[in-house]
């Protein structure tokens, strides 16, 4: 299927690893040129070469940290005007709603919700203008179906969903739609890391809590990454132009309810 993208300019965010990486490699795959981002410039630069190597798109890095005034400033400096935006960021700490205080609050607000915001307005005018934009937020599976440990990252990420809802419908006759991709497991360094924790609390194994883990998934598996870009890149594709202000679940069939 020809995703009708190819010579597109696309930003995404927090994309040097794990399902940012993913998508950019999925839209590079389809003949777009990125700008990929990430905190770390080894790891940036050594994506972008990957990038490059494997696809002969045009790939910009840029090393900022994107829930920053700053950071947010020098990527779109980079691109001012992309055709599709996807926007990303590190969800914050799990843990207990009485220890936190209102700076945690602020953080993952910061990052969750008012970051991904800033960034489409910034860009979404041009979009209008020229009559094709794509926005994907990545969230998390727990806009569906909260986790009570969660609970910075459900707030935030559901405020943002909230927003979406209204914006989508505001800007879909000018061929700009707005969505959101909601992962349930999939194998990234988060996965690791959050199972590697579990078994370190439950006096377990990494391949103990895997295993557990997996088996309690009705596809009996995690997602893999490029299962997530090519959702992405779909959502992006002049495929998808009728398909607007959603939330794609993508969990292995994890959430129980109908709808």
């Amino acid at each position: 299927m020809d995703f009708g993208i190819a010579g597109r300019k696309a930003i995404i965010c927090a994309s040097s690893k794990g399902l940012g990486k993913a998508c950019a490699i999925e839209l590079a795959n389809e003949g777009v040129d990125v700008i990929i981002n990430g905190r770390n410039n080894e790891t940036l630069e050594e994506t972008a070469q990957e990038i490059r190597n494997a696809t002969g798109v045009d790939v910009t890095a840029v090393a900022c940290d994107v829930t920053s005034e700053e950071g947010r400033a020098k990527l779109l400096t980079a691109c001012a005007n992309p055709d599709i935006l996807v926007n990303n960021a590190g969800g914050p700490p799990p843990g207990n709603f009485r220890d936190w205080d209102g700076d945690e609050w602020h953080k993952a607000l910061e990052a969750n919700m008012v970051t991904p915001i800033l960034l489409t307005k910034a860009v979404i005018d041009g979009m209008i203008e020229r009559k094709f934009g794509r926005v994907v937020n990545i969230t998390s599976g727990a806009v569906k179906a909260p986790i009570s440990i969660l609970g910075l990252s459900n707030g935030a990420r559901s405020g943002l969903t909230g927003f979406v809802a209204g914006l989508a419908r505001e800007v879909a006759a000018n061929n700009v739609t707005v969505n959101n991709l909601l992962p349930g497991p999939f194998e990234t360094d988060r996965l690791t890391a959050t199972l590697q924790g579990a078994a370190k609390k439950n006096g377990t194994t990494l391949e103990e809590e895997w295993a557990k883990r997996q088996s309690s998934n009705p596809s009996k598996r995690f997602g893999k990454p490029d299962e997530f870009g090519a959702a992405c890149a779909f959502l992006c594709s002049n495929r998808a132009g009728f398909i607007t202000g959603q939330n794609w679940l993508l969990d292995g069939g994890s959430y129980p309810g109908t709808f």
